[in-house]
């Protein structure tokens, strides 16, 4: 039996507007995972990457994240070219790519509608978060936008005002362990430019010094 039809965050509930707008989906799209998705990758990984949330024909229609959507074409190429995945391509659930010493999350777990999780589904969600945390193998924390690092921060119980969010920004966390910032690696964050290919390397390779 596979072991993630026994994690209890598939099942969970308890964002009504989440739960609501998934249900729709399901009824629209029957193929869809259209369900919590769980982390992806090395269960004992020194790096952990949050995203924001499922896309709605990526990680929501996949079940696994950044797999099948725009952001995670240079997610996956650039993790592939640092060694943290086995290929650089990232198309279904089932297309044998592994992850090493490396594991994808975000904060929060389901679709939300427009792509624009609410500040109580945040909240709600980040006890998910707080446990993935906990991984004691955990070294280096990457946060892909301005949600996933004040996740990471509520996650952690610690001020947001003590670590600002900013490109390529490096954290030093009192428990010894390193939070490194970027922009995500969205559509409209690489078209525009605002990320490009070498930027996301750059931040790679704060992460590589790091570990």
């Amino acid at each position: 039996m596979n072991e993630n039809l026994r994690n209890p965050l598939l099942d969970c509930s308890e964002c009504p507007r989440l739960a609501t707008f998934l249900a729709a989906v399901r009824c629209e799209q029957p193929t869809y995972h259209a369900r919590p998705v769980l982390p992806f990758g090395d269960p004992a990984a020194r790096l952990l990457i949050v995203g924001l949330a499922p896309g709605m024909h990526g990680a929501n229609r996949s079940g696994r994240p950044f797999t099948g959507d725009y952001a995670g074409i240079l997610l996956y190429a650039t993790l592939h070219q640092f060694g943290f995945a086995s290929q650089p391509v990232s198309t279904a659930a089932d297309d044998g790519l592994q992850l090493m010493d490396c594991r994808i999350t975000n904060a929060v777990k389901c679709l939300p509608p427009q792509n624009k999780p609410e500040t109580g589904e945040i909240k709600t969600c980040n006890r998910w978060l707080a446990e993935e945390l906990t991984a004691p193998d955990v070294r280096v924390i990457l946060a892909l936008g301005l949600v996933a690092h004040k996740a990471v921060l509520m996650a952690t119980h610690l001020k947001q005002s003590a670590y600002p969010f900013a490109h390529a920004a490096r954290h030093a966390l009192p428990d010894g362990r390193i939070l490194i910032d970027s922009y995500h690696c969205s559509r409209y964050n690489t078209q525009t430019r605002r990320l490009t290919s070498a930027d996301f390397s750059h931040v790679f390779e704060t992460i590589r010094a790091a570990l």
